[in-house]
């Protein structure tokens, strides 16, 4: 006997929409019911809760974006997918910041509805299960509060990985950014805790992708200004995911791995030594680590040229500090690599 999977809620004001959803995924075993406002979607969540609502955004009478809190605030349990046919970054940042886990475009492609489906239903059990770990467990023992962190920590370093592995360009990036970042974190003296929270920082940096569309991320040509815009959301949508369970030092890093050490990126508000220490840590490892690897837009750079430009964008775009050590440990690996290739020929 099949056990059906999760309830579905398909909120919009377009009949024909929520028809074709409906039967899309039910042959997958999702079990759907509809609503074409968002006062009928309260209504019948009341009633009988569903584990996920995909829900419009632009609907006559209350938008969806002014649903959303309603439904977290009264249905905590239920996972918001969030719709609509305009691609305004800051409208999808403030959904997540609402509570959304996830955000997809119409005209829909039913693959990319799956996916967005599949993915954040994974990411509800996963929450589900850390929260009753916490209430089984107890809060007031802080050993067990430490182990419950671990296994979220755990949860989501193998979520991570899950989602880069799909894809054959930054398959591993994250672990090799946590790699790179920690080698510098030692060599400027921080602390065990710092370092601690900087290795998560780094290996959840890009969890934020997890909303962001996969046709843009993958792109092969130049990105236009509005795609380029989408995809720095992520920076915004990593932070909400992962701030329940970390502290505020790793949600800093990660909000801030995108800041320019001159103040000259993308909506920045920091600049130089007011950016997290972390997170102009990880802006060099990533920067270096995503330069040295194939991308679906170019070659993956050589040592040396990846070295120039980071030389180049030093004091702009990177710490001073920070990318010179990096510069000096890549040159310093490179010569002791040659080193041992010429002991082996002789």
């Amino acid at each position: 006997m099949t056990i059906p999977k999760e309830s579905i809620l398909l909120v919009d004001d377009e009949e024909a929409i929520r028809c074709i959803l409906n039967k899309g995924l039910a042959l997958h075993g999702y079990r759907c019911d509809e609503a074409e406002d968002g006062e009928q979607a309260l209504a019948k969540l009341k009633i009988n809760p569903s584990e996920l609502v995909i829900l419009d955004i632009n609907m006559p009478g209350k938008p969806g974006s002014e649903v959303l809190p309603d439904i977290t605030a009264r249905f905590p349990e239920t996972a918001v997918i969030m719709a609509s046919g305009v691609t305004d970054t800051k409208v999808i940042a403030k959904c997540i910041k609402d509570g959304a886990q996830d955000y997809i475009s119409k005209p829909f492609r039913f693959e990319q509805v799956l996916q967005s489906v599949n993915g954040t239903l994974d990411k509800r059990r996963l929450a589900l299960e850390i929260q009753r770990y916490f209430q089984d467990t107890g809060r007031g023992d802080k050993q067990k509060q430490v182990e419950s962190r671990k296994l979220f920590m755990g949860a989501m370093e193998s979520l991570v990985n899950t989602l880069e592995s799909t894809d054959t360009y930054t398959k591993g990036h994250s672990q090799a950014v946590a790699k790179i970042a920690l080698t510098l974190g030692q060599q400027l003296s921080l602390s065990s805790e710092e370092l601690e929270d900087l290795r998560w920082a780094a290996l959840l940096h890009d969890v934020g992708k997890i909303a962001i569309d996969p046709d843009i991320l993958n792109k092969p040509g130049e990105l236009t200004s509005s795609e380029y815009r989408h995809i720095m959301t992520h920076a915004v949508i990593g932070p909400s995911l992962v701030k329940p369970f970390v502290n505020d030092r790793v949600v800093a890093i990660i909000s801030h791995h995108h800041d320019h050490y001159d103040g000259g990126g993308y909506e920045q508000h920091a600049k130089g030594k007011d950016i997290p220490v972390g997170a102009r840590i990880v802006a060099v490892a990533d920067a270096y680590q995503a330069m040295t690897s194939d991308r679906p837009y170019r070659r993956a750079m050589s040592e040396m040229e990846a070295l120039e430009e980071m030389l180049w964008y030093s004091g702009s775009q990177f710490d001073p500090i920070i990318s010179n050590i990096l510069i000096k440990d890549v040159q310093q690996s490179g010569c002791r690599r040659r080193l041992k290739s010429m002991g082996a020929n002789n």
